[in-house]
């Protein structure tokens, strides 16, 4: 059983990679997905966001205010640690839950997609190895734009204020073991880069 942890910025095309992990037969552990599920409508977040954070990041349904809470965030540093604090536990109880179900499955090797893997010193010690996929910030703001594009708030001042309070590129290169430049190449040329790197995971 190994255990690798994929990380990258926004927009960096980390969740394709994953997707082609997983086409290899690893088991992936999505920590965006179950931050996701935390604070849709009846989330277990919701409560406490909702006490600590204000009705304003709420909509009237008692949905999370997604564009709210990323404005609010992005502004107060101290909003952002509370939100973390609040998030974080129940999104490492879930990652747990699901790692322990691939183990139990037979699985060989688990993908962990932890956008804030750098940033947090806690991951680094149940991890075999750190995959990070790197490119330019220009083409990070033009990736999340055209993603994107119509949603309310995403312009490439809120992009670049994503991009300022994430680990610095050469934060998760110094944190790489192996590192995926996905930059200016197509689909098929990564698809074979990840072929190699899940053959080096006995995928």
């Amino acid at each position: 059983m190994q255990r690798i942890g994929l990380t990258g910025g926004i927009g960096s095309g980390k969740s394709t990679i994953a997707t082609l992990l997983h086409s290899h037969g690893a088991f992936i552990v999505d920590a965006d997905a179950a931050s996701r599920q935390l604070t849709a409508p009846g989330g277990k977040a919701l409560p406490e966001i909702a006490k600590q954070l204000g009705a304003s990041v709420m909509h009237p349904d008692g949905s999370m205010d997604r564009d709210a809470i990323r404005a609010l965030v992005l502004q107060s540093p101290a909003a952002r640690l509370q939100l973390e604090a609040i998030i974080h536990p129940l999104v490492s109880t879930e990652t747990t839950r699901l790692a322990d179900h691939a183990v139990q499955s037979g699985y060989r090797c688990i993908i962990f997609d932890i956008p804030l893997l750098v940033e947090s010193a806690r991951w680094r010690p149940r991890l075999d190895a750190i995959v990070v996929v790197d490119c330019r910030n220009s083409t990070q703001i033009e990736r999340v734009l055209t993603r994107e594009s119509g949603r309310r708030g995403w312009t490439s001042h809120a992009v670049e204020k994503v991009i300022a309070v994430q680990a610095s590129r050469s934060q998760r290169l110094a944190a790489a073991d192996i590192c995926i430049y996905n930059d200016g190449i197509s689909l098929g040329v990564l698809a074979h880069i990840v072929d190699d790197v899940a053959a080096s995971f006995g995928l």
